[in-house]
This record gives C-alpha cells, structure tokens and sequence, in this order.
C-alpha cells in the first residue's frame, strides 16, 4: 500500500517502460503519487525481455569501491545514487518480487530462474497494484514546459504533468523501444550516441569472415591500453563479437575517434593459461618437417579456425620462438566499432551538464531524466541495469521532493 496520500492536481508522466522507467514509477507510485507511465511500444520492458534471454544479470556482488570505480568518469556523477541505491537493495528488491538471486563465479548476480519474464510479470502485477496507469503506443513528439504531446494510432493527444521523468533509454536496439529519438526534443542538451558493449570490425578479408563465421575462439585474453580480459570471441559476418571487446569497448571506441582514420591495435592471447615457455617447449618438439598447421594442431590443439587466424595475423611466423610470439601476443587490428544499432548499450545522451543532483534538467523545472538516455558508460556485468535503477530511485526521490517544497504544507518525509 501507498506510504503517503499526495494531493494532486495532475498526474506524474513517466516517458518509457524500460526498467529505469518502471523503477520510477514503482518508487513514486508507493508514495502516494499518480503516475502514468507512456511508451510507444505496444508492451512495457522488450529490452529488458532480451536482455535476460540467456540468464538476467541483475548486478555485480563485487566491493563498493570496485564496483564503482567500473563506471570510468562517471563515477563521481552517479556514485551518490549508487551508494544511495546499491547492488545489494536491487538483490533485495528481486527476492521481494519472490524472484531470489544467485552470485555466479565471475561476481555477477543472477535470478535463480535464469529468465527476466517472471521478474517483469511480477513486477508489472506490483505496479498496477500501486494505481499506475499504462500508455502504450504513445510516442512522445513535443515538450512544451511539462505539457506533452504523444502521437498514437488514434492521433495526436496531448498531457499536462505536475512532474515529468525522461527514461526512454539510450540509441540501440531499436525494435525493441530504443531508438534514441528523443534527442531531437533536446538536441542543445546532448551528446551523439555512439556504440558501447560492442564488437568491432578487424581488417580482415571478408572470405575470412565468411568462412570462418560462428566459430569460436574459446578462453582467450585480449590486451589494450592497460587492460586484458578473458572469455570467448565470436566470428561473425560483421566482424568479432564477446565479453573481451565489450568490456574494451569504452577505450577502444576513443582511440579510433583519435586514430584519424586509422585501425587501433588490440594484442590476443590464444593460449592464456600456457606458459610461454610450455608453448615453446611443445612446439620444439614437434617434427621439422611437419607444417606449421601440422604443428600447431598436434602441439597445441589448435583448432581449423585458430590456425588460419594465426596466418592472417601473423603470416611470417614459423619458428617455435615466433609461433610463440604470435599466440601470445598476436596484433589484432580494429578498424571499426560494430553499428550502433547492434551495440548491447550506448555512450552518449543528455549531457552530465544539464541535470542537478538530483537528475532534473537545469533549464526546465520538473522535468527529470534517467536510466541509459544519460550520457554514461559501463561494461557489462550488471553494471548497466544497477545504473539504470539507481539513477532512477535517485530520480523518483528528486521528483518527490521537488513536488513536496511546491507544496507549502504538504511537506512529506
């Protein structure tokens, strides 16, 4: 039940049904408030439905300090509503929705169902629950102040709230509700979006692609700017996909802006838990007349596909020092992060600058925004989701106090 009764003249507008936007809405709704949440999908949360299809990572079960320090230069920006709203409150939010959690061997927590439609069930039974009201198929147009005008099958229609909050995500995936069209209500206030969590495109022959597309390169380590992650690479059609460029995905995406055109180098490791030594050693002992794919293949178990990576990557290599060189430190060369349309999450949105602390925009009164439409950068890992709950718990509350001082007498804890 509601904590508080609010009175109000009009109610609260929600722009988005994505988890940020749902999440605000949960929150205020359970405060008294009337909210109505909009979205031009004909379903609430499609993005969040994919996002969960192989097993929802809800968040990191990592120190606060680590966990933080993943969020690069938008730390400090929103470190007051992470700690405000930490991992352990959105674990403790899903096991209240009868969904209990699990921490896997890398960290990340995952739903003990491994699926996020029982999440999304419960959690839109919760809301309906708490008086709020959906609007599908309502795609925001225009903004004037806190009046809105949506166009939906019947045409357009026009809404004027008492507070409004933004959470119509970022600029990918936009058959499932992302598509980033918003901006053009508020292009002064934004930055271009541009990929992240992507793979990219290495400057290879397309027949190697082809040919090569769906295999695997299982457990590698991919080396860049101080960094090197581990896990697989997927050859595709459109170049590499996997957790080891997703999470490069931030630096490797600034050196390419500055490269001028050029591709950016990224060292592979095919064989991370051999010693050098160990390789040298195996490869040594392999016949002198054998062929390097002969070698590489009784030696080291070198499947099709990694033995023509190493050609096309090193093609001079021979030698037991130099194949030994080659997969452990192979150069791979990026030429192009994958389309942003693809990317799993975006950079880019309304600018840092243009919201207080609490995540209403300076220039409008009431009008607040959250979740990933907000220009920050996260790997993957649960890291995404914990920033889009908190920046909307932080949000929700901003609207609540906002609309608590525009109330003399009304002043609710």
């Amino acid at each position: 039940m509601p904590e508080n009764s609010t009175a109000q003249t009009s109610p609260i507008a929600i722009i988005g049904a994505g988890p940020a936007g749902l999440f605000a809405a949960e929150c205020l709704s359970r405060k008294g408030h009337e909210v109505h949440l909009f979205d031009y999908m004909a379903r609430p949360g499609r993005k969040f439905l994919m996002a969960g299809r192989s097993g929802l990572n809800l968040t990191h079960d990592e120190p606060l300090e680590q966990f933080l320090q993943r969020y690069g230069d938008a730390r400090d920006w929103l470190e007051p509503a992470i700690r405000h709203f930490p991992p352990e409150a959105l674990r403790q939010w899903a096991e209240g929705l009868g969904e209990p959690c699990f921490t896997g061997s890398s960290g990340r927590v995952f739903l003990k169902s491994f699926k996020a439609s029982p999440l999304l069930r419960r959690w839109l039974t919760r809301l309906q629950e708490q008086g709020v009201q959906f609007f599908p198929r309502h795609r925001l147009t225009d903004m004037q102040g806190l009046s809105l005008t949506f166009q939906t099958p019947e045409g357009p229609v026009h809404r004027t709230a008492r507070a409004v909050i933004l959470a119509p995500g970022g600029g990918s995936w936009a058959r499932l509700g992302s598509d980033g069209r918003w901006t053009s209500l508020l292009k002064e206030h934004c930055t271009p979006f541009a990929p992240s969590n992507c793979g990219f495109m290495p400057d290879w022959p397309e027949d190697f692609l082809l040919r090569h597309e769906g295999a695997t390169l299982r457990g590698i380590t991919l080396s860049f700017a101080g960094q090197t992650h581990r896990g697989d690479l997927i050859i595709t059609k459109r170049g590499l996909e996997g957790a080891p460029l997703y999470a490069l995905s931030a630096p490797l995406r600034q050196a390419l802006a500055q490269s001028d055109g050029k591709a950016v180098t990224v060292h592979l490791n095919l064989r991370p838990t051999l010693e050098r030594d160990r390789i040298m050693d195996r490869l040594a002992r392999q016949r002198i007349r054998e062929s390097r794919s002969n070698r590489l293949r009784k030696a080291l178990g070198m499947d099709r596909t990694m033995r023509e990576l190493l050609v096309q990557l090193c093609p001079d290599a021979r030698t037991a020092d130099e194949l030994t060189q080659a997969m452990t430190q192979a150069p791979l060369h990026l030429a192009a992060p994958a389309e942003l349309d693809r990317a799993i999450s975006t950079a880019g949105g309304l600018k840092r600058d243009s919201v207080d602390e609490t995540f209403m925009l300076r220039h409008q009164p009431g009008l607040f925004a959250c979740g990933e439409m907000l220009d920050w950068d996260a790997p993957t890992g649960g890291y995404l989701l914990q920033g889009c709950f908190s920046t909307a718990h932080c949000c929700a509350e901003g609207v609540h106090h906002w609309l608590s001082r525009s109330l003399p007498g009304k002043m609710t804890p």
